[in-house]
């Protein structure tokens, strides 16, 4: 089937199903949404943690990369016996590969902050916990922002997969489209995803560049 083809079938799939592409968008939106915010959360938090007890580094960081390591299909399946068919399983999934970006940025962002500074804090009196709030955090900030930005990315790819356990999103048009043999219908899903990949991955780089220091950039 050539080019001229493809695009023939993507505007009449286009007008045929727009409502349903606009739905499915929002499914896709909601499903990284939720899975990104659950992530962010705990993997921020877990990333302090390692900083403050070194010997958990290799259980934490080791064990959120196996995870990277199992093909997306077989964590699906993995989850349906824990989550049944749907949304909540494919917000599991996408919640667990997530982590590990989050988790190893905010790491690294709080090691990275130079000692130095740290010791200055110390120096005028800061608690502990005064120093992680008002010194690491705000510095590693930019360091964390790339690992949300890098998994925020990664989860758009992911989601369509959610399609096969019936959780909607753009997957569906891709499914659809490679049952059916219809050209129209996979750019229908996968150009959408695409799109939506890029927003975001402008949209936190933005944010990147606005918390850092002006002296890092």
């Amino acid at each position: 089937m050539n080019n001229m083809n493809i695009w023939q079938q993507l505007v009449e799939q286009t007008q045929l199903r727009w409502g349903e592409v606009l739905e499915s968008t929002f499914v896709h939106i909601q499903l990284v949404f939720f899975s990104m915010i659950i992530a962010t959360i705990l993997a921020v938090t877990l990333g302090i943690v390692v900083t403050r007890v070194p010997w958990l580094k290799t259980i934490v960081l080791g064990g959120t990369g196996v995870l990277q390591t199992v093909p997306s299909l077989a964590l699906l399946g993995f989850m349906i016996p824990i989550f049944g068919i749907g949304v909540n399983t494919a917000i599991a999934a996408l919640f667990l590969y997530s982590l590990l970006p989050i988790m190893r940025n905010t790491y690294t962002g709080i090691k990275d902050v130079d000692s130095a500074t740290i010791e200055a804090a110390r120096g005028v009196g800061m608690t502990n916990m005064q120093i992680l709030f008002k010194v690491e955090l705000p510095l590693a900030i930019p360091v964390i922002m790339a690992g949300i930005r890098t998994a925020a990315v990664i989860n758009v790819g992911n989601a369509t997969l959610a399609a096969f356990i019936g959780a909607g999103g753009l997957g569906d048009f891709i499914f659809l489209g490679i049952t059916r043999g219809i050209d129209g219908l996979i750019l229908l899903g996968a150009i959408p995803a695409t799109l939506l990949a890029i927003i975001l991955e402008t949209f936190f780089s933005s944010i990147e560049r606005w918390t850092t220091p002006e002296g890092l950039k």
